[in-house]
């Protein structure tokens, strides 16, 4: 194990690399919170300099995507949006250090999938699987124009082409005992060569292996098998050991290390804290909405964020035996599917293998005509299906990518178009995952609510604290002025000491009002309620009694009560779990409109898989919409697991749906884009297989041309192909209704499931044209 003594500033986390005293220009073009924009001059013609620097910057331990884009010579870093203050800073001077570090010669010029965690590597070799059938295709054509080519040349080339249908066959034999539509589909390639055909069973061929190909094309490439946790961290820690201070890797640290931790840095262990106070920001793992206090003798957890405080922590767990990394090992044991579209082909079409291949060797032996039994053998159902099906769910998958909707597989598309209940994460996905001001309340009639902001404002201005970050930005806001402060003292976990305009104040929690003798009966005999409620309280006392309260929650998305409304209206029911206390459950529920019979509060990662499962053991198609190593489980053994571009690695690498933009509309669009896809799917079952039974139906009592057999059949497939384009041309509309129930059906469904409810039936006005509906007593 190697250990590098600690030479730099505390905040800094970038190895030690030696700086080329070259410098290279930069400009920052764009900069939001949570994403920077930078240009490089240099990136537009130095490949290995831009594999250096994505390296670099996507090593660093806030940042969660990096990636190049030549052509605008610019380098795009999003970074953890929660960072504030000196924590900031850091991060910003870790980037620009970056650019600088990597024009150093003597570091290799690595991959820059190693700085990109979504990079899928699925591979598909088009030569070997498509480079046959379409030689003898061609081959064929051109014998149909007069070129003098030998008929042993293509049918030797259509067999070779056609090796991969045979082989299917003969395993499906095997090891199913069955016949499948590839033995339908090599027989009729095989007699229709023997035949000196070479056309037919090119064209079938090519349309045969095009959409096995396409079908393969919809499969995740990655397997979510692959992850790591010590992905999900930072690279290397600081502990101390012999009295020094040293930076190890993060998988070298043991049981018994006393591992430093900086604001900024994530805690990379399970343990106790032996120093010092600091705030923590718990969300991603557990789904706190608040950053909480923690101090000497209290348990902090691996992948968690300290966002101010410095902290020594003697490690208790590390690696896997983290809480964070049994998550990981209980994501891992869910069920790996299959993430290709389903083969509809196969299931519509090798139901009718023995009846066509009976109705053809019978039609051939009463009539003594091959011709006519290749031709009802040329007439099966799967060539067409099996390249449009993959075809629209392509074109799904196309057009959602273009509009900010990352759907990973064939799979997802299916189960999207098919799911009944939803499941969401609630912090950082119903809601901002940020505090936010909600309301202010005036304990003393000399001041007013502004006036409580404004000074509350001055008091906590460049702090860290995500909460003083709220407090600062609301007031400015609403345009409230900060004044000077006189005597500041920040105490941590606790909150601010100080004089504002000649008022001594004190803004902080109830533990500093408590300490400082400051009573609060008079608040809660006024505001009753507000325990009750969804906010928490920042307390502003002011020489020595106390004149008001700040209010402050995690504000709900502004998206979120609008995608509720439309799932439901769609029939599918929204379900909320959260880490969160249930009062703040039940109050964000509530503004969501979401029953509270479909709310878990405090629900650890193991409490969220057990409601996923028990779900879809109930018979539901369920979807979990989460963000954070906390939700990574559940998102596992969700039928489809939906996440953010910017939530952790982990579960965006789990997620099979991933929305680009962060904005949970992205949820609905990619339901309309599934239930597109899905009907077009059953439309082009259908506009295969009536002509091609019709076709099989008429050729049993008249002769059947095999030509015009290949006609029908890869006619009718053309067609469908054509049609599985369509969802590029996106799906349009809100979702569609659930199917109305009949009156009748649904009066006996009540009844059956609330029997203590019965149903009253009022008859019709007399005067209307129509009957009201029934309607439920009470």
């Amino acid at each position: 194990m190697t250990t590098i003594a600690r030479s730099r500033s505390p905040q800094s986390e970038i190895p030690a690399r030696p700086i080329t005293t070259e410098t290279v220009h930069y400009q920052v073009v764009h900069w939001i919170r949570g994403r920077f924009r930078i240009r490089i001059p240099r990136l537009g013609f130095d490949a290995e300099y831009g594999a250096r620097l994505l390296y670099i910057v996507g090593s660093l331990p806030a940042v969660t995507t990096a990636r190049i884009n030549p052509p605008a010579r610019s380098l795009v870093v999003e970074y953890n949006p929660k960072l504030f203050g000196e924590a900031l800073a850091t991060i910003q001077g870790q980037i620009f250090e970056s650019i600088q570090v990597a024009a150093n010669p003597d570091l290799p010029a690595l991959s820059t999938e190693k700085a990109t965690p979504a990079t899928e590597t699925h591979q598909i070799n088009y030569w070997e699987r498509l480079g046959l059938p379409a030689l003898g295709l061609g081959l064929s054509v051109a014998s149909l124009m007069g070129v003098p080519i030998p008929g042993y040349v293509i049918a030797s080339v259509v067999i070779a082409g056609a090796t991969p249908v045979f082989q299917r066959a003969w395993e499906a034999i095997q090891e199913e005992k069955q016949l499948t539509i590839d033995f339908l589909d090599g027989l009729a390639i095989a007699l229709h060569t023997m035949q000196g055909h070479y056309f037919a069973p090119s064209f079938m061929l090519g349309l045969i292996e095009g959409g096995e190909v396409i079908r393969d094309l919809t499969a995740r490439g990655s397997e979510r098998a692959n992850l790591d946790l010590l992905d999900c961290l930072g690279k290397t820690a600081f502990v101390e050991r012999d009295g020094v201070e040293v930076e190890v890797a993060v998988k070298d640290l043991v049981e018994g290390d006393r591992v430093v931790v900086y604001p900024g840095d994530q805690i990379p262990v399970d343990g106790i804290i032996l120093r010092g106070t600091g705030l923590i920001d718990q969300c991603k793992l557990t789904g706190e909405s608040v950053p909480v206090t923690r101090t000497e003798g209290m348990e902090v957890f691996a992948s968690t964020l300290l966002v101010d405080g410095q902290l020594v922590i003697l490690a208790e767990r590390v690696g896997n035996n983290t809480r964070a990394g049994v998550i990981v090992g209980l994501m891992q044991s869910a069920p790996v599917h299959d993430t290709r579209i389903e083969n509809y082909a196969a299931m519509v079409a090798n139901k009718a293998v023995i009846p066509t291949l009976a109705i053809g060797t019978g039609v051939g032996l009463l009539s003594g005509d091959l011709n006519r039994a290749i031709a009802l053998l040329t007439l099966d159902l799967g060539t067409g299906i099996r390249v449009s099906v993959p075809t629209t769910i392509l074109s799904a998958l196309t057009y959602a990518a273009q509009h900010g909707v990352l759907i990973r597989s064939g799979r997802a598309i299916e189960k999207l178009a098919q799911i009944d209940t939803i499941v969401f994460d609630k912090t950082g996905t119903l809601t901002q995952g940020h505090a936010g001001v909600t309301d202010i309340k005036v304990m003393d009639p000399r001041f007013s609510a502004d006036d409580i902001l404004s000074m509350a404002a001055s008091a906590e201005q460049g702090l860290t604290h995500p909460v003083a970050e709220a407090i600062v930005r609301h007031a400015r806001e609403t345009h409230q002025p900060l004044f000077d402060c006189e005597d500041w003292e920040y105490r941590v976990g606790l909150g601010v000491a100080t004089k504002v305009r000649g008022v001594d104040l004190r803004v902080g929690s109830r533990r500093m009002m408590e300490q400082e003798n400051i009573c609060l009966i008079d608040l809660h005999e006024r505001f009753p309620d507000l325990d009750s409620g969804r906010a928490s309280i920042v307390y502003v006392a002011g020489d020595g009694r106390l004149i008001g309260v700040i209010l402050y929650s995690d504000p709900i998305r502004n998206e979120s009560p609008e995608v509720i409304r439309e799932l439901k209206g769609a029939g599918i029911t929204p379900h909320m779990l959260t880490g969160d206390i249930g009062r703040v459950a039940r109050a964000v529920a509530k503004d969501l409109g979401i029953a509270p019979d479909n709310i878990y509060a405090e629900a650890f990662p193991e409490k969220k898989v057990e409601v996923v499962r028990a779900l879809h053991d109930s018979g539901k198609v369920v979807a979990f919409c989460g963000d954070g190593i906390n939700d990574s489980a559940a998102l596992a053994y969700a039928d489809v697991s939906i996440s953010f571009a910017g939530a952790t690695d982990i579960a965006r690498e789990t997620a099979d749906v991933v929305l680009m933009e962060d904005d949970l509309r992205g949820l609905t669009l990619a339901i309309r884009i599934a239930k597109q896809a899905m009907e077009i799917v059953w439309q082009n079952t259908a506009i295969v297989a009536i002509p091609n039974i019709g076709a099989l139906l008429s050729g049993i009592f008249f002769a059947l041309d095999p030509i015009l057999a290949v006609v029908i059949n890869n006619g009718t497939a053309i067609l469908a192909e054509l049609n599985g384009l369509r969802p590029l041309a996106g799906p349009g509309g809100p979702l569609p209704l659930p199917p109305v129930k009949d009156t009748q059906e649904f009066l006996a469904e009540w009844e059956a499931t609330h029997p203590d409810q019965p149903v009253q039936h009022i008859p019709p006005k007399a005067t209307g044209t129509q009957a009201e509906p029934s309607r439920l007593a009470g």
